[in-house]
């Protein structure tokens, strides 16, 4: 039987939602929702300031949350964008959407300004210190972005400094008091991660490394090795100093009891990226591994309920009955 000719009308709409779905693919894939739980660090104010039964201030948490998302992927988008060509010459940056070419400059731009627009209208509705959070935290990416991830050492401390800010806005978003311990655990922390990024981009790229990020020249795996055991312990200590120092702690000192779980974590992140050689992308380490994933909840779930158990009944109640 003859088959009748397909007339180049049907042919465009039969392929026309193909490429549709592969561009709504393409752009998910471009805003890194992996990289949100980034984000995650603004809830640490609303949790350890006890305030996680007060509705309206989780809601602005929530808000808060999903502002910093979406300027973080606006940067994302900025920041490929910008490093097109030298992606295309990393083993697995090389795959990302707009390296890739499945993402049409134009559209990526578009993309970024409506990202940028969307999260500065929900900062505005937080209050102008939020706002003001949210431009410091621009400003760090888009500096690292342009100038300081070339830089040796200045590279790490600017990605620190974006988990710092992370941290404020999230208490600055819920008023709530910034705890120095804040500072301090999240700055030695971030600085681990970073550190852990640089050594995984040196053994993955080996000899291309230096072509793709410049900073990369200045770093061995020795010296980045010394400088991953300093920080992971300098963590260590501060952490444990918060559990019997910090004023929202209770003074029972029960919450010595996740040192252990902090310590296995630190144990486990160093294990994994010295010995299996990951760590190039936290967040997949951080899912993808169960033994990590099961420490982190662990952790979570312990701490909280240390602090608020901790506190007493009439701290989780208050927040209810005053509404």
């Amino acid at each position: 039987m003859r088959s009748s000719p397909t007339s180049p009308a049907l042919t465009e709409l039969s392929t026309h939602p193909v490429r549709t779905s592969s561009l709504s693919r393409a752009i998910l894939r471009e805003l890194r929702p992996k990289q949100w739980l980034k984000n995650g660090l603004l809830f640490f104010g609303l949790v350890y300031a006890l305030h996680v039964f007060n509705v309206p201030l989780v809601t602005r948490a929530l808000i808060a949350f999903a502002a910093f998302c979406l300027i973080s992927s606006a940067g994302y988008v900025f920041n490929d964008l910008r490093d097109v060509e030298l992606d295309r010459l990393h083993p697995t940056k090389r795959f990302r959407p707009i390296a890739a070419g499945l993402i049409p400059k134009p559209a990526a731009s578009a993309l970024a300004i409506a990202l940028f627009l969307g999260g500065f209208g929900l900062a505005f509705t937080l209050g102008i210190p939020f706002l003001l959070c949210c431009l410091a935290y621009l400003v760090i990416t888009a500096s690292y972005s342009l100038w300081w991830k070339h830089v040796v050492l200045l590279d790490v401390f600017c990605i620190a400094a974006g988990f710092v800010v992370r941290a404020v806005a999230g208490a600055v978003a819920v008023g709530v008091p910034i705890s120095p311990w804040l500072y301090v655990c999240t700055v030695l922390g971030s600085l681990v991660i970073a550190l852990g990024k640089r050594r995984a981009e040196i053994l993955g790229m080996e000899d291309d490394a230096e072509a793709h990020r410049p900073a990369l020249e200045h770093y061995t795996v020795a010296f980045l090795d010394h400088l991953v055991v300093i920080t992971a312990t300098a963590s260590l200590m501060a952490y444990s100093l918060y559990t019997f120092s910090a004023e929202n702690v209770p003074r029972n000192h029960m919450m010595m009891i996740t040192i252990p779980i902090v310590l296995y974590g630190i144990f486990r992140y160093l294990f994994l990226l010295m010995v299996r050689g990951t760590g190039g992308s936290p967040e997949d380490l951080l899912l993808g591994d169960r033994s990590m994933m099961v420490a982190v909840v662990l952790f979570l779930l312990l701490s909280a309920g240390i602090l608020y158990w901790g506190s007493g009944f009439g701290t989780l109640v208050m927040p209810l009955t005053q509404r």
